[in-house]
């Protein structure tokens, strides 16, 4: 008689998932001074609160790993607390035309300075920072806070729309023209996170170019981190030139959602440059709102060491007669990786859309990884769009016939990767802006 069957008795501890979050508190929103603003921050609060830090197992953060980020050691910069920390480099403040700047705004941990020439502000021009424009313009920060961006749009959209202590409002009247640039430049020293909040708003027929540049000493043993929210409003007929560089420190942990939203007839050339930070997070999107809008989307960057840069970018055609062109160029040295995700989406409707998009890709060394993601989403029938990809190594030829001619190794290469980068380079309208970046991509190519 065969025995009883044997009961195998297992007891499994079933392990608690404690979710990470930031350490900081209701306590570190700052103070509003109008009810828009305030009401602003209390739900950009409760959004933080309730969304999660971002995982690989959503879509858009699926080759972007957050699991090293130490949520909990990040502080805010008390008052004046730049004081005691490195300063900002001449080089950053230079002019960016002539001797003299149309206007300057500089953001320092704990602080900020705020210039604009006399003869731009009698136009009408604000151009300010975000604690000033609260108190003296709070009828055009109701115009466009919150109304370009939306902090429930993902847990760093939320965390800057709360405690963004930095940051500022560009606004240009109807019709005005304005031939000098603006320039701001925020400066991130320390072990702190920056938090920022850039409104632009170019009232309708009105035309202007602004540089934003963000940058900081590499500190390998801080925690540091910058998080940002950028909202654009091109009106009618309005024309924006908009240039924006960022050379964070190796150690930065670096987030941002942009989006620039195009009324009727409006124009936007927008570049990017992207040279520092450990990780980069970028959400960047141009609504083509308005018909016979025109937006053009030009990057580039150069990533060696182990830097991680992610570039999630949405061309969203929502009227008819829209035009949009898009074109990223990067080189990867090191063990580095780039990501680009772009989408071109028009909408029902959106007929005579005209959409394009592009990636190119230099790998420098055979341990650095670019992945690139095209898509289109078209829902109109009536349209062109057309998008590309591409992921290389230096080519042989021009290699051949600058060396053949006696160039040695190393400057054939650098000569071929300054050419790679040139056609986006030229779109920078400011020599010394372009100058400083080719010298970073030179420093790259020395290493």
């Amino acid at each position: 008689m065969p025995g009883k069957p044997k009961v195998v008795v297992s007891k499994t501890r079933r392990t608690r998932v404690i979710e990470r979050d930031f350490a900081f508190t209701n306590s570190d929103v700052p103070i509003a001074k109008n009810k828009s603003l305030a009401s602003y921050r209390a739900q950009a609060w409760e959004a933080f609160k309730r969304l999660p830090i971002p995982k690989t197992t959503e879509e858009p953060w699926r080759r972007t790993d957050l699991r090293k980020l130490p949520v909990e050691s990040f502080v805010l910069p008390a008052e004046g607390a730049y004081k005691d920390l490195a300063p900002v480099p001449k080089d950053l403040l230079k002019p960016l035309i002539a001797d003299q700047h149309g206007g300057q705004i500089v953001f320092m941990p704990g602080g900020v300075k705020v210039e604009l020439e006399d003869s731009i502000s009698k136009q009408g021009v604000i151009f300010t920072d975000l604690e000033t424009a609260q108190e003296k313009h709070p009828d055009l920060l109701s115009r466009i806070l919150g109304e370009v961006v939306k902090p429930e749009e993902g847990k760093f959209a939320a965390l800057a729309g709360a405690l963004a202590h930095n940051g500022l409002l560009l606004y240009v009247p109807k019709g005005v023209q304005i031939e000098q640039p603006l320039h701001s430049v925020y400066w991130g020293p320390g072990a702190f996170a920056h938090i920022s909040h850039i409104l632009v708003l170019v009232d309708e027929g009105a035309s202007i170019t602004y540089v934003h540049e963000s940058a900081s000493p590499t500190e390998p043993d801080s925690s540091t981190m910058h998080v940002g929210i950028v909202e654009i409003k091109v009106e009618a007929g309005a024309n924006l030139k908009f240039v924006e560089l960022q050379s964070w420190g190796k150690h930065v942990w670096n987030f941002s959602h942009e989006r620039a939203r195009l009324g009727r007839d409006a124009n936007l050339d927008w570049i990017f440059g992207a040279i520092g930070s450990r990780l980069t997070k970028n959400f960047s999107e141009l609504d083509l709102a308005g018909q016979g809008s025109n937006g053009r989307m030009s990057g580039f960057y150069f990533t060696d060491g182990n830097q991680h840069l992610d570039h999630d970018t949405q061309q969203n055609h929502f009227a008819p007669n829209t035009t949009s062109d898009l074109l990223f160029k990067g080189a990867l040295k090191g063990k580095s990786r780039s990501v680009w995700q772009g989408m071109i989406y028009v909408a029902p409707g959106a007929q005579k859309t005209d959409g394009y998009q592009a990636n190119r890709n230099l790998i420098l060394d055979e341990q650095a990884r670019a992945d690139s993601i095209p898509g289109l989403e078209i829902l109109a029938d009536d349209v062109r769009c057309t998008h590309g990809a591409t992921i290389g190594n230096l080519e042989e030829e021009p290699l051949f016939y600058l060396k053949s001619r006696g160039i040695p190794q190393e400057e054939a290469e650098r000569l071929v990767v300054e050419g790679f980068f040139d056609p986006i380079m030229q779109r920078i309208p400011f020599e010394g802006v372009r100058a400083r970046f080719q010298s970073a991509i030179l420093e790259k190519m020395l290493k």
